[in-house]
């Protein structure tokens, strides 16, 4: 008789790549009325991701009060939210994607056009392992 000793071993299927783009930004210089615009913000963000290849499982939002608008993008890639500040004209932007098939960078360029930002500064991180 044979025993087997030790935790059983058991083979994981790899469904994607463990490397990933991670894109902050930082818009201004864009009409208040559009940042405090819910609906707006909501459709302009899954429309961009789709535009860029990703996958948007669920957008979730919240109105705040006086102003400013808070959206969030379930990803099958991982992750995309805008919170933003009508009082200043200005919003933050963050795209994380896992994988190599959506481009967060234009995801995050579609947006700045879309709003009709003055100003756009981004800062991308590459993370996880690098593929060939």
């Amino acid at each position: 008789m044979s025993t087997v000793s030790g935790p059983v071993q058991t083979q994981v299927p790899v469904v994607g790549l463990f490397t990933g783009q991670h894109v902050l930004a930082e818009f201004a210089g864009i009409d208040a009325s559009l940042l405090d615009d819910e609906l707006f913000l909501r459709r302009t963000l899954e429309h961009v991701l789709d535009q860029a290849g990703a996958t948007v499982c669920e957008v979730s939002s919240k109105q705040f009060e006086p102003q400013g608008v808070t959206v969030l993008a379930l990803l099958s890639e991982s992750h995309a939210s805008i919170h933003t500040y009508p009082e200043i004209g200005a919003l933050f932007v963050d795209v994380f994607t896992c994988g190599d098939r959506a481009r967060p960078e234009l995801a995050v360029r579609l947006l700045a056009e879309a709003l009709g930002a003055a100003t756009v500064q981004t800062k991308t991180i590459h993370r996880g392992w690098e593929t060939s």
